[in-house]
């Protein structure tokens, strides 16, 4: 068993070699024409809709039946909390969270939590390990000859230098930002867009003739 599994490390280590120097062959030329910086943010932008399109394709039909179990006894919680007698529907809602509601969202975030380790962290990580790699300081000074992707200064104190790990940490965080920010902002236009439409709408009134 040991030495199977040593066969599998091994060939999963090489097969990443493999892909890192593929990649770093394509974005050769890339880098070339615009620098290291560029790269690094193509890579984090292919890294968030890489995550996105793997977050909505990637779906377990346990995850979607532990999502649609979720929903319903939080429903059903919902309904005993709106009874007239508030003690009895706090003691209905807590019954529903003992026997149903704990156990379904505990599986359901375990679910959840282990498709985005796989879906989110792992491409992530594997963009970072390669970033880390091939965009080291050595390598940056013998592309650039400068060890840094960029640094800010200020008067009376050193100049403060940008590695390629930390801007590509900055880059992504920022692009996950815009795609929130953007979301909503879409999300918003949308329901205004609605909510006129039903204004505009002219309503036909209807006059009974005797």
């Amino acid at each position: 068993m040991e030495s199977f599994l040593n066969a599998v490390w091994e060939n999963l280590y090489a097969a990443i070699l493999f892909l890192a120097a593929s990649l770093d062959a394509l974005l050769s030329p890339i880098q070339t024409v615009t620098g290291p910086a560029a790269v690094i943010v193509l890579l984090a932008v292919l890294t968030v809709f890489t995550t996105k399109f793997l977050g909505k394709v990637c779906r377990t039909k346990r995850h979607i039946m532990l999502e649609k179990k979720f929903k319903y006894w939080l429903s059903v919680r919902e309904e005993a909390m709106q009874c007239e007698d508030r003690e009895k529907g706090k003691r209905m809602a807590r019954n529903i969270d003992q026997a149903k509601l704990n156990r379904c969202y505990y599986d359901y975030f375990f679910e959840g939590l282990l498709l985005s380790l796989l879906t989110m962290y792992m491409p992530i990580l594997m963009i970072l390990s390669y970033i880390n790699t091939f965009y080291r300081s050595e390598r940056l000074m013998a592309l650039t000859g400068r060890d840094y992707i960029m640094r800010f200064s200020s008067s009376g104190s050193e100049p403060t230098r940008v590695g390629s790990v930390f801007f590509f940490l900055v880059s992504l965080l920022s692009l996950y930002l815009s795609w929130f920010i953007i979301k909503k902002v879409l999300k918003v236009m949308g329901r205004n867009k609605a909510v006129n439409e039903e204004k505009q709408t002219p309503t036909t009134h209807y006059q009974v003739v005797n």
